[in-house]
């Protein structure tokens, strides 16, 4: 399985309890010491250096780098949906990504998958399964991408997904897009509650297991509040307050900046690596490596949702 921008490994720790076999690109140093020492194996390279050809395994997987898309990013990319859209569509009719000179490059990056897919039908081995994620902002673009993949044979899924309702000890919304060749295709089934400000976790839908919260996942931690640096949903005049048995706000590169403090509001140690990493469902003992630690976990798939995804699309 090709993970392309593979990051520190959220899809692949998924992928390989799955027994997917996998390949990660990723160009970020510190991201691939990373992956080298979870023992992932890795291509430390641009993702545009390679193709399908270079490849044996059927199944993509891909997170494009999102900051120009998110709310707390330049906004470059939500300024040209409409462009990209527009290109996704020519490039299904032609089985060739052409990307206007236009676009920012980091921007341009969303189209890469894209890429990979047409060139690997060009070449008569069509992934069998396909997996995307990213911020809710690029759901338009992977609705493109469903209309390209249909037209080729493939059954698909896209929409929004909260990362609590599949085990994350955090609340962060993914768009998502789940295609296979062989058979019908669904986004996954939550197996948790989510998680409504207020609403006690035993509440809701008896079926499903009560969302996971931070003190769950880190059990080592006395009790504590969490202060956010940002606001729910990137609003910066919407800071808020989470108390230890509630999940964590979305887990950025900026969650070294979270404040924690006690029942008398005296401060405490702030979130290590290890733990913020727990917070996006890693193990304990991640060997987080290299630089800018912080910035690797929160541009990680958390490996719970990858999980769920990549289930949906290969089982």
């Amino acid at each position: 399985m090709p993970d392309l921008f593979a990051g520190p490994g959220g899809i692949d720790v998924a992928a390989r309890q799955l027994g997917i076999p996998l390949t990660g690109i990723e160009r970020d140093p510190g991201a691939v010491a990373t992956r080298r020492a979870a023992g992932l194996p890795t291509i430390h390279g641009n993702v545009r250096a390679h193709r399908p050809v270079d490849f044996d395994e059927d199944v993509l997987a891909g997170g494009p780098p999102c900051q120009t898309f998110s709310i707390g990013g330049t906004g470059k990319g939500r300024a040209v949906l409409d462009l990209l859209v527009d290109t996704v569509q020519l490039a299904g009719d032609r089985l060739w990504v052409s990307t206007p000179a236009t676009l920012d490059e980091r921007t341009a990056l969303v189209l890469e998958p894209l890429r990979w897919i047409l060139d690997a039908i060009r070449d008569r081995h069509p992934y069998r399964a396909i997996v995307l994620e990213q911020v809710p902002a690029v759901l338009p673009i992977w609705k493109a991408y469903a209309k390209v993949l249909e037209a080729r044979g493939y059954h698909v899924a896209c929409g929004v997904l909260n990362a609590e309702e599949y085990g994350v000890p955090q609340t962060r919304k993914r768009a998502a897009l789940v295609a296979r060749l062989d058979g019908p295709v669904a986004l996954p089934s939550p197996t948790h509650r989510r998680y409504v400000k207020g609403v006690p976790r035993c509440d809701g839908d008896p079926a499903l297991k009560p969302w996971v919260s931070m003190a769950d996942a880190l059990p080592g931690r006395s009790p504590f509040t969490v202060v956010s640096n940002y606001g729910t949903g990137g609003d910066p005049k919407a800071r808020g307050r989470r108390d230890c048995d509630e999940p964590a706000f979305t887990v950025t590169g900026k969650i070294s900046r979270f404040r924690l403090v006690d029942a008398d509001g005296h401060e405490l140690d702030r979130f290590s690596h290890a733990e913020a990493g727990q917070l996006q469902g890693f193990p304990a003992d991640y060997p987080w490596s290299g630089r800018d630690i912080s910035q690797q976990i929160g541009n990680a798939c958390p490996p719970p949702l990858a999980h769920a995804l990549l289930t949906a699309a290969t089982a």
